[in-house]
């Protein structure tokens, strides 16, 4: 297994590097505006992530033949350590973003993959471990529930705010691939507590029509209210009237 990973590191260190320096116009390179070299085949995803000097996450995706599957790897360079580990797992869709987090405040990183895969709807998928030295721990990260899932279908904005993992997503009438969107959005939050995450809503959701329904609920409460009272008044004026008549 170790030979695997070193000979996976070597080939991802050997592409990396030739896509660095793939561009021969010294002035280009050199330009901070410079187009960014596409990734050789079979890699189709790289993004480093620098959590502390000498400590770099190279998060890379691979495969041919298909981009519906494939499998990534995180390159761990521990270069003041003189370490270097590779981090492998099946890869559900294409990687769209890599983040970085400390959620748990216990000083060791969080590297969250998010991929995008698609059935009937655009789906995501978070790939989460821990990163304690040079061991990476599994997170499993937890899926969308019945009530979560009402009226979803994809089209997912991640982000870290207040090292917080962030995720919303536009509700649809319905789960149908035919659905028109309501208007509205969902907004969820997760934590990390003892390698567990957990998971609320911050808001509740909110579509623009709904006010028209409430105002349309509370019309026929004050029909009813000058019915009654109509009904009074010509309840008691008979009686009036009957009295004048016995005099």
């Amino acid at each position: 297994m170790n030979l695997k990973y070193y000979f996976l590191l070597s080939t991802a260190c050997i592409v990396l590097a030739s896509c660095s320096n793939g561009d021969k116009n010294p002035a280009t390179a050199s330009s901070p505006v410079a187009a960014k070299a596409a990734l050789m085949q079979p890699f189709r995803f790289h993004k480093a992530i620098e959590v502390s000097p000498g400590q770099t996450y190279d998060v890379v995706s691979w495969g041919r033949g298909s981009l519906a599957v494939g499998s990534f790897a995180i390159l761990h360079s521990d270069s003041a350590g003189m370490k270097y580990t590779t981090t492998t797992g099946n890869l559900d869709g294409t990687i769209t973003d890599v983040y970085n987090a400390d959620m748990d405040t216990d000083g060791n990183p969080e590297i969250l993959i998010q991929s995008k895969g698609k059935d009937t709807v655009n789906y995501a998928k978070v790939y989460a471990f821990e990163f304690n030295d040079n061991d990476a721990n599994k997170l499993d990260f937890p899926k969308l529930t019945n009530s979560q899932r009402k009226g979803y279908r994809g089209e997912d904005n991640f982000y870290i705010r207040e090292g917080k993992l962030v995720r919303e997503f536009p509700i649809y009438e319905s789960n149908d691939s035919a659905a028109k969107p309501t208007g509205a959005r969902r907004q969820l939050e997760y934590s990390l507590r003892s390698n567990s995450f957990s998971v609320k809503q911050l808001s509740k959701d909110s579509i623009a029509h709904s006010s028209n329904k409430a105002v349309v609920a509370t019309a026929p409460k004050q029909e009813k209210k000058v019915t009654s009272s109509t009904k009074r008044r010509k309840q008691s004026e008979p009686k009036r009237k009957k009295r004048r008549h016995r005099r």
